[in-house]
């Protein structure tokens, strides 16, 4: 399939979650507003739109773990893919684990400050956080009990990654997965080769299969909005307006203030000049809300603006395309904690470290498909005991909020670019080591 045809494509399928959301939403208000207590209205929740959410988490579920291990597994062994770039290899993973850390920290922190999803129903919430438990939670049979302390660093390491996968233990099957993609970096013999090839396939294989079930969206939008706007009314809209506040200040602090910190201090370059130098990617990132589709253009003014060694800005932006996505790991850290509040349960301190482990490795390798971070963050979502559900109410403004995290994330691979350039002595990094 052509990129044009993909992109028409990718377009038509936003229109129609767009259509499934507003058509789900004012139904769902409808009721609300005239026939709240009737039977009819808990009928087809029960029996036609909570069903048919149902299989579409089961299929996102279901293919979720493969795609995070193939992606993660394969995002960490291409950072070694060239010899003479080993060293930029090893800066750039050390680089996007320190600032996506620091991106999904200062989400949470304006999440919980702010607090946006405090004030609705607080009975409607917890009605439907019962059968959350009973339909889609049952689905996911990990706790949600956290450990602390030396629990929680033994529960990172599995001891049978096969039984990790099996209990949804989200976290030791992305350790194995980083320790294993580290092992196929270091080993160079065709048959690792092989493997890793094997394990692309898994990859495509899994990305191909989450996008078809993608195709569903538009249906179980409707359905999920119907059973919140039903239950919840017009409270909704205003949590709605209220998130997609949080988030653009979320990704605001990271853009105009984390950047410039790093491009300043580390870097050595004005961070005023840098922006006047990156708008023409900023705005076809923002137009496209596609990484891809920028990166082309993000290495022509790397290499023509910028003036970064070629074969560094080369390997740093096509790996960050899929590896450094900061505005993804923010936008899922905002969303879980905001659900969390909107459906009343309270997050303690260590699932909220687990919340940003889990966001900071899910950024590498991300699905790149129309809604790629959604079976992230529904899996999240069911490991801390929110309903899944509750996706459905952030989708219809996923498109716009979707626009703005893909431009931090093309103008965040052009500061790695930056920095990684200035770390590790840009073309001294390429000469080959003396005999």
């Amino acid at each position: 399939m052509s990129q044009s045809s993909e992109d028409k494509s990718h377009g038509r399928l936003q229109w129609r979650i767009l259509i499934g959301f507003v058509s789900g939403l004012a139904a769902g208000l409808l009721a609300y507003t005239f026939a709240r207590d009737a039977h009819w209205v808990a009928t087809v929740i029960a029996y036609v739109t909570m069903p048919a959410g149902q299989i579409f988490l089961r299929l996102l579920f279901m293919l979720v773990l493969p795609l995070l291990f193939s992606a993660l597994v394969i995002g960490i062994a291409e950072m070694g893919e060239i010899s003479a770039l080993r060293k930029v290899g090893a800066a750039t993973l050390v680089y996007t684990l320190i600032v996506s850390g620091i991106a999904v920290a200062i989400s949470l922190l304006v999440v919980n400050t702010i607090r946006p999803g405090e004030g609705v129903d607080r009975q409607a919430a917890q009605d439907l956080l019962a059968k959350g438990a009973a339909s889609a939670g049952s689905i996911l049979q990990s706790s949600t009990e956290a450990k602390s302390g030396v629990e929680a660093v033994l529960a990172l390491v599995p001891s049978n990654v096969v039984t990790a996968m099996g209990e949804n233990d989200i976290l030791a099957v992305m350790f194995f997965a980083l320790f294993f993609g580290i092992g196929l970096l270091l080993v160079k013999t065709p048959a690792a080769e092989t493997l890793k090839g094997a394990i692309e396939g898994i990859f495509e294989v899994a990305m191909k299969l989450i996008g078809l079930v993608i195709r569903l969206a538009p249906i179980a939008i409707f359905c999920f909005m119907f059973n919140l706007s039903a239950q919840f009314g017009w409270d909704l809209l205003g949590k709605l307006a209220a998130f997609v506040g949080v988030v653009l200040l979320a990704l605001g602090l990271q853009m105009f203030v984390v950047y410039p910190a790093l491009l300043a201090f580390v870097a050595r370059r004005s961070p005023l000049a840098f922006f006047r130098q990156t708008r023409e990617v900023a705005v076809l990132a923002f137009s496209t809300a596609s990484s891809n589709a920028t990166l082309p253009t993000s290495l022509r003014v790397a290499d023509e603006e910028l003036k970064l060694p070629n074969r560094v800005a080369r390997f740093v932006l096509t790996i960050g395309a899929t590896a450094n996505q900061n505005g993804t790991a923010m936008f899922e850290g905002v969303t879980v904690i905001f659900l969390a509040q909107f459906f009343g349960v309270e997050l303690t301190l260590a699932q909220q470290l687990y919340v940003m482990v889990i966001c900071i490795l899910a950024g590498i390798g991300t699905a790149g498909v129309p809604a790629g971070s959604l079976p992230v963050v529904a899996l999240i979502l069911g490991s801390v005991g929110v309903p899944p559900e509750g996706i459905g109410l952030i989708i219809g403004v996923d498109r716009f909020l979707d626009m703005c995290r893909t431009t931090l994330n093309v103008v965040g691979d052009l500061v790695c670019a930056a920095v990684i350039s200035a770390v590790s002595g840009g073309e001294k990094a390429l000469a080959p080591s003396p005999a």
